[in-house]
């Protein structure tokens, strides 16, 4: 599988919906694959909260690879033999997109608190401006888990003519109460962390020492991500065998997880992107702008695929079943399928239980 990252830079501002600018800005990519003669064969891969543009393969001296390399490759369920990905690192990300972190022209210092809020409209349309420099203005596919999801729900909804099928997993319309009182907790955490100093910690530092807001909030998240029922099969109620039962910090293998988890991401992951991020799922709601989700699905005009799990605590099914009983409401009954995956594992289930939902996504993007 042929694989080439770019970076492209862009001089000309770019417009968003605060009413703010950013100029200039880049955008790091990743694609797989070879781009036939008439560029019919793209499908664009949208990542989620603390994914990349790293979507499958491996670089070299790496052992692990893309965050959907089970998904993305050589006769997997999107097949670069067929298709020409691209996944674009979001601005706001931390992984080579202009971010939080990055110099503030004209100056050499970071962004930081000044950079401004942006939304997942922002983030499509700087996809948007980048694919019509590649000269990509249309593609075969987009597709999306989680906050991939509510990119693709934006691709079809504001971007209408840009790709034949759009495919949304474990996503929703409108970030829910419950999902915004999970980042609350994980950003307050964060921000109220002596070590954060508002906003003007030292990266090197943290990573040294540790940022136990940022940690915590990862915790908080990584509960959002399971389920229940996933606990209990991964943890049950085992302890740490070198803890003591009544020692009052002795952890259960579940505690362990989450600390183990909750301090390796200040490793890898910008605190500021994590709240500039969370701050565009929370504002998400795909009826903004438009008088009902009705008003605002009336204007897609291409498929509309919808995959939910059954156990996801995070967005719920009934989010995504109601996109599809608003699509058929309307009249657009032949331009959207709804599918429920089975599933105990949660949230996560998009990235862990490929082989539950792999062939649906093979089946959608070969149909003619």
């Amino acid at each position: 599988m042929k694989i080439t990252t770019n970076i492209e830079k862009f001089t000309n501002p770019l417009y968003l919906e605060s009413g703010r600018i950013l100029e200039p800005y880049e955008l790091i990519y990743e694609t797989y694959g070879e781009l036939n003669s008439d560029k019919s064969n793209v499908i664009v891969v949208c990542h989620a909260l603390t994914g990349s543009h790293h979507a499958s393969g491996t670089y070299e001296g790496d052992r692990k690879s893309g965050w959907w390399d089970a998904v993305v490759g050589e006769g997997k369920a999107i097949n670069t033999d067929e298709f020409f990905v691209i996944c674009v690192n979001i601005i706001g990300s931390c992984f080579g997109s202009t971010g939080p972190m990055s110099p503030r022209y004209p100056s050499s210092k970071p962004y930081r608190l000044k950079f401004p809020v942006i939304t997942i409209s922002d983030i499509v349309k700087a996809q948007i401006i980048l694919f019509d420099r590649l000269g990509i203005h249309h593609a075969h596919a987009v597709i999306g888990g989680s906050m991939g999801g509510m990119q693709a729900l934006c691709f079809a909804i504001e971007y209408p003519n840009f790709a034949k099928k759009h495919i949304m997993l474990a996503s929703t319309y409108a970030t829910s109460p419950w999902a915004i009182a999970f980042n609350k907790v994980a950003r307050e955490a964060l921000v109220k962390d002596p070590s954060f100093k508002n906003g003007l910690y030292d990266p090197v530092e943290i990573k040294e020492s540790g940022l136990f807001g940022l940690a915590t909030g990862r915790m908080c998240g990584y509960i959002s991500y399971l389920s229940p029922d996933s606990m209990e099969k991964k943890f049950g109620r085992n302890y740490v065998q070198t803890d003591g039962l009544y020692e009052l910090f002795g952890r259960f293998e579940v505690e362990r997880y989450l600390d183990y988890n909750g301090l390796n991401f200040v490793n890898w992951f910008d605190p500021l992107s994590f709240l500039y991020i969370t701050k565009a799922i929370n504002i998400f709601d795909a009826r903004r702008n438009f008088d009902s989700l009705e008003d605002s699905l009336s204007r897609v005009k291409s498929e509309l695929s919808l995959i939910s799990f059954s156990n996801d605590l995070l967005f719920l099914p009934k989010e995504m079943l109601e996109i599809h009983q608003t699509m058929c409401k309307i009249g657009k009954e032949n331009f959207t399928r709804y599918i429920e995956i089975k599933s105990d594992y949660g949230h996560d289930a998009f990235l862990v239980e490929i082989d539950k939902f792999a062939h649906h996504i093979k089946n959608i993007l070969e149909e003619k």
